[in-house]
């Protein structure tokens, strides 16, 4: 598999089929919540086959992060994503193994994802759309110098934009 992008800790590589028991578990989980919840295993396959299917249609995707010197598994996923309805790109982030949340992989991971999304298609300002009542995250976005742009148009489920610094 072609790694993309790295970090310290990380390699960034596409999601790849091997992905998808950790992704069915985090997606079925309560942990989920904000992000790709699902009720049924349908609608989780139905989330992994979409971030799957988005490097077809756009060329890009939010990318599988593999801890350096562990088994090629993704533990989580950070990247650009942008679905048709939205009105920008999404730098998103999961971090899918509930073992490695508090452990700063999202903050490495993200950076290492934004770095390599304005390197490899120029872009110098992107957002996150995060649920108010997800305060994690909330905190992760300001910890990445992330600012609330009420301004923003925003997607279809009205979460707020959060303004990622300019690169």
């Amino acid at each position: 598999m072609t790694f993309v992008a790295e970090s310290e800790r990380l390699l960034l590589r596409p999601l790849a089929v091997r992905d998808w028991p950790v992704f069915r578990e985090y997606s079925l989980s309560k942990r989920a919540k904000y992000s790709a919840g699902s009720e049924t295993v349908g609608q989780a396959w139905r989330f992994f086959a979409m971030f799957i299917g988005h490097w077809e249609l756009r060329g890009y995707a939010p990318l599988g992060l593999v801890e350096r010197g562990g088994p090629d598994r993704a533990i989580g996923f950070a990247g650009p994503f942008f679905p048709a309805d939205w009105p920008e790109p999404e730098l998103g982030w999961h971090i899918w193994d509930g073992t490695k949340e508090g452990k700063g992989i999202a903050f490495e991971a993200v950076v290492a994802a934004r770095a390599w999304a304005a390197e490899r298609f120029g872009w110098t300002r992107m957002v996150s759309y995060i649920n108010e009542e997800n305060t994690r995250s909330i905190r992760l976005a300001e910890r990445l110098g992330c600012t609330l742009d009420d301004a923003a148009q925003r997607r279809p489920d009205n979460s707020p934009v959060w303004r990622h610094p300019a690169i």
